[in-house]
């Protein structure tokens, strides 16, 4: 988190994470904190809130009073960064597992380099002969079992080696392996584990002001953004056996790595986005004739007129401290170490000294040995104050001074470096700002002591600590979705919700995918079967899903399940309040169903000029459930857009009716549809057919006789 400097943090309180909504991308926290006001305590009161993330974003530090039974207020709210040591036997097991494995593995190839310099010098070793004397006229002779000896020391000794060595070095390569797997352990754990001895943290200082009549029990929430977090819903669609009745349950797969853990907190899931344009964009006119100037950009204008007055009596009194610093600095240069000065005067002076602000220390003053006088006095010029110019720098001087100093005339040095330049004259015409200036969020209020100051400038101070954990944090974004699931903004279109979560959730910092039960939805549920004999004469079994609930439902996954057996998982699309989808739960085997076609050839027509090719479909149905059904068996008429081809439909035993509804997304030109019911341990026959008038010289591709 951006993080500005605070001297006063004040007392550290304890608190906890409370609730959390959890956008698009990015989440809100909330951090409750209970305070304790001191016994007659009135005005001001600083308190520390921990436990905030360093991704969190300083700028969207907020800070109310939920009870504080009487008048108690949030006068400010500051980041803060503070250190906290963690002992070795504080650490997470996974950490003490991976120090113990790194330090096993460090022992062990300690172990194996010393056996290898072992082995070495073992096999180094050979039998020297004894140096020949000078009267002697032949090499000295040796005897020969000595030389036995060394190489059956030497076979023995590297065999016992290499066996060592051999186990040492299995070991190793087990003890590498055991670091590995600590370590990726460690790596795909919570990213809120303390893993180090010394852990910076974020905190929230806080500044209340407390009235007289107010308790002495305050109820403070902390809130603050945090990057990397999203979700995804997912369904559970259970059904009774007899798929006339069941419940659809809405879970979310929530991925977070902020860096804390949630909980037991109260989780919300919105579809809205956290940073997002909220400015109405600007419709521009479209001329046509001479070109024009671009006008100015709209929404900016030039800062009030005396603004620097405002900082009059900031200046005042760091001019007033920068004199006495000055006066006080002559005074110790001058002959008597105090330049004249009285007693009185040398008291006033140091109490002058010691109250202003002021980086000196406060201590006693060196006893200063006055320089020897001169034999004639000399002429000593005055600066414009009447106080003569110092001699030499003291430590903390201004840089004017310095300069003055140096040689150049005390009149031509200014009086005070920090002196606000003179504004340049402001040219004619509207302002017209930088792009940086048009970069609102980017903007900050400059202080009294910067050129720019009281407006706004860009170049916030970039924090590189905040933005690495922002950029781990921010790697959630690219996590693969569930089988089925649909981004969050793409799913909900044009609308935005919020959901919350019934009882409480915990989900990890560790980056994957947690499943969070969030609600039941009241879904109105109506079981249907489908055949499609021509391609296949299996019957599927699906349920026609309502939404009967106030709000939309996103895509997602929906897992099917019968009679408590789990069927399969099929996508669900968006459902918005009232609208009705299919969702098919797989293939029934309960009803069964048989397609038979018959065609027959002839000609009509003068002179038989035209070929007829009479189609005709039976469909003999079987319900071997002990209930009544509905089922829709679709069937497709032909389509010709050849003006020399006619297509006759017949009339259907019972009538079928042309399919108006969506297949995949898409209307089936010629489809038929017949929808009845049967009741249970019942059989029906369907009758349809159609019939072809094409002309003489002409044939369907692939034979007249395709059915």
């Amino acid at each position: 988190m951006d993080v500005a400097v605070e001297p006063a943090t004040g007392s550290a309180v304890d608190s906890r994470l409370e609730s959390v909504v959890v956008y698009a991308q990015g989440a809100i926290c909330t951090r409750r904190a209970r305070v304790a006001v001191p016994d007659g305590h009135t005005g001001e009161l600083r308190v520390r809130v921990g436990g905030i993330p360093l991704a969190a974003y300083a700028e969207s530090l907020r800070g109310s009073v939920v009870d504080s039974g009487g008048d108690v207020r949030v006068a400010d709210v500051r980041p803060h960064l503070e250190t906290q040591v963690v002992t070795a036997g504080d650490l997470p097991r996974l950490r003490r597992v991976l120090d113990e494995s790194r330090e096993r593995a460090r022992r062990l190839a300690g172990r194996r380099v010393r056996l290898r310099t072992e082995i070495d010098a073992t096999a180094a070793l050979r039998a020297v002969p004894a140096k020949p004397r000078r009267e002697d006229p032949y090499p000295r002779p040796a005897s020969v079992e000595p030389v036995l000896a060394l190489a059956d020391f030497v076979d023995t000794r590297l065999t016992s080696l290499h066996e060592s060595y051999r186990a040492v070095d299995a070991e190793c390569r087990q003890a590498d392996h055991d670091v590995t797997v600590a370590k990726h352990r460690l790596d795909e754990a919570s990213g809120a584990l303390r893993t180090t001895e010394t852990q910076t943290t974020g905190a929230a200082v806080l500044t209340l002001d407390i009235a007289e009549s107010a308790a002495r029990e305050v109820l403070l929430d902390v809130e603050y953004q945090v990057p990397g977090a999203r979700w995804v819903p997912q369904y559970q669609l259970r059904l009774d056996p007899a798929m006339t009745g069941g419940s659809l349950v809405m879970r979310a797969a929530v991925a977070q790595r902020t860096g804390e853990d949630w909980s037991g907190v109260r989780l919300g899931l919105s579809t809205a986005d956290l940073d997002r344009r909220t400015d109405l964009p600007e419709l521009r006119s479209l001329r046509i004739g001479r070109r024009q100037a671009v006008p100015p950009a709209s929404g900016w204008r030039e800062p009030p007129s005396g603004l620097d007055e405002l900082f009059t009596g900031y200046d005042t009194r760091r001019q007033a401290r920068a004199l006495r610093e000055e006066e006080y600095a002559v005074a110790v240069a001058a002959p008597g170490g105090m330049g004249g000065y009285g007693a009185a005067e040398e008291a006033d002076v140091d109490q002058v000294w010691y109250r202003s602000a002021s980086p000196m220390p406060t201590m006693a003053l060196p006893a200063m040995t006055p320089p020897p006088a001169p034999s004639a006095p000399m002429p000593v010029p005055r600066a414009p104050g009447g106080a003569p110019p110092p001699r030499a720098r003291r430590r903390g001087m201004p840089a004017a001074e310095a300069r003055s100093f140096a040689g150049a005339p005390a009149a031509a040095a200014p009086m005070f470096d920090a002196m606000p330049e003179p504004s340049a004259p402001v040219p004619a015409g509207p302002p017209v700002p930088d792009a940086d200036l048009l970069d609102y969020a980017g903007l900050t209020l400059a202080g009294p002591d910067d050129p720019a100051r009281g407006r706004l400038a860009p170049g916030a101070r970039a924090n590189l600590v905040a933005d690495e954990y922002r950029r781990r944090a921010e790697a959630v974004s690219g996590l693969v979705l569930p089988a089925h699931a649909a981004r969050v903004r793409e799913s909900a279109g044009s609308y935005d919700y919020r959901f919350d979560v019934a009882a409480p959730a915990d989900v990890e910092s560790d980056g994957t995918w947690h499943t969070v039960p969030v609600c039941t939805v009241e879904v109105a549920l109506e079981p249907e079967f489908v055949c499609v004999p021509s391609v296949d004469e299996a019957v599927f079994g699906t349920v026609h899903v309502t939404n009967a609930s106030a709000h939309a439902l996103l895509a997602g996954p929906a897992d099917v399940s019968v009679g408590g057996e789990f069927l399969m998982t099929v996508p669900l699309p968006t459902l918005a309040p009232g609208e009705r989808q299919r969702v098919g739960v797989g293939v029934v085997e309960s009803v069964q169903v048989a397609r038979r076609s018959h065609m027959r050839e002839s000609t009509a027509g003068l002179r038989g000029g035209t070929t007829l090719l009479e189609h005709t479909v039976e469909v003999d149905v079987a319900n071997h459930l002990g209930r009544e059904i509905v089922l829709e068996v679709l069937e497709r008429v032909p389509v010709s857009d050849d003006k020399d081809v006619r297509i006759d439909e017949r009339a259907a035993e019972p009538a079928w009716a042309p399919d108006t509804e969506l297949r995949d997304g898409r209307l089936v030109r010629g489809a038929r549809v017949w929808r009845l019911r049967i009741p249970a341990a019942a059989t029906r026959t369907l009758v349809g057919g159609y019939t072809l008038r094409i002309p003489t010289g002409k044939a369907v591709v692939g034979g007249n006789r395709r059915a």
